[in-house]
């Protein structure tokens, strides 16, 4: 049986507006995974990763590819599920409260395009479970990015 989260961010990947589409995604995975601080999206422009639709605090709007753990998820095109960002070489502390993360990134044609990115103020929040609901999720996005031409 296909999870709820999943099921609801397949109906919102069903929307022409990708910005539309990508601040009600962050707003259900806010709602549906408890004790986050931030869950929303950083998108490829030109060189670096710049913010996009999210829910929760104040965050960094320039990412450097490389750098933290949204930068290595882009260099290296895999999901980032970090226990300890205080342990993460490099960790770009955007909310100082943030102890874990979970990046993935959305590949279109081989290309990563952005990223989904959740923080907690919990060590060792994020599951495997959690990590392959956001790259289902992430192939949801990709998809629709595909079929409704969207422009960020």
């Amino acid at each position: 049986m296909e999870n709820i989260i999943n099921q609801q961010i397949r109906l919102f990947c069903d929307e022409t507006d990708g910005i539309a589409a990508l601040a009600n995604i962050s707003a259900c995975i806010k709602q549906n995974y408890d004790r986050l601080n931030w869950a929303g999206f950083y998108i490829v422009r030109q060189h670096e990763l710049v913010l996009g639709p999210f829910q929760g605090k104040v965050a960094c709007v320039h990412i450097p590819f490389g750098k933290g753990v949204c930068g290595k998820c882009y260099t290296d095109q895999e999901a980032q599920r970090i226990s300890d960002v205080l342990a993460f070489p490099g960790h770009i502390a955007c909310d100082s409260e943030s102890r874990s993360e979970l990046c993935v990134p959305i590949i279109v044609n081989d290309q990563v395009v952005g990223e989904i990115d959740l923080d907690s103020p919990e060590p060792s929040r994020f599951t495997a479970e959690m990590e392959n609901e956001m790259l289902e999720a992430s192939k949801d996005i990709a998809s629709s990015i595909l079929k409704y031409h969207w422009k960020f």
